[in-house]
């Protein structure tokens, strides 16, 4: 496993951590990281030899890590600029512990994530067909 490559791709995962905090919208996050996922998806082909799938997953899984714990150090920041999240948290079983809550759903979408990277990373691989050199 190359976890260079994983860790320096879900860099992004930190840069989009960072940018949802105040900048970016709910409603325009699912294109941002579906252009990062196409990138990254690309990357993994060229650069991997092997266990494509394995490499989107992880790269998606880390890449929660950092929206989960950025999130969570600056929640009040965060809940400010994302008010639907608060009506959402209002109907959950953890409604008294949000933090229990970004961490539950924060794993979701890791896992969900890192299925569609994973599936993208694959197809990217079979469509262009690269050979690693070694």
């Amino acid at each position: 496993m190359n976890w260079k490559l994983i860790l320096q791709l879900s860099m992004f995962g930190l840069a989009m951590a960072i940018a949802t905090i105040s900048w970016i919208p709910s409603s325009i996050e699912p294109l941002f990281w579906a252009i990062i996922f196409l990138f990254c998806a690309y990357l993994i082909a060229k650069k991997c030899q092997g266990k494509y799938f394995l490499y989107g997953f992880l790269v998606s899984i880390v890449n929660m890590v950092w929206m989960i714990l950025v999130h969570i150090i600056f929640y009040n920041n965060y809940i400010a600029n994302h008010p639907d999240l608060l009506q959402f948290n209002g109907r959950m079983v953890s409604k008294n512990n949000p933090v229990v809550l970004m961490l539950i759903t924060g794993l979701i979408w890791g896992i969900l994530s890192g299925l569609v990277l994973g599936l993208f990373a694959f197809f990217e691989n079979k469509i262009l067909n690269y050979k690693v050199k070694e």
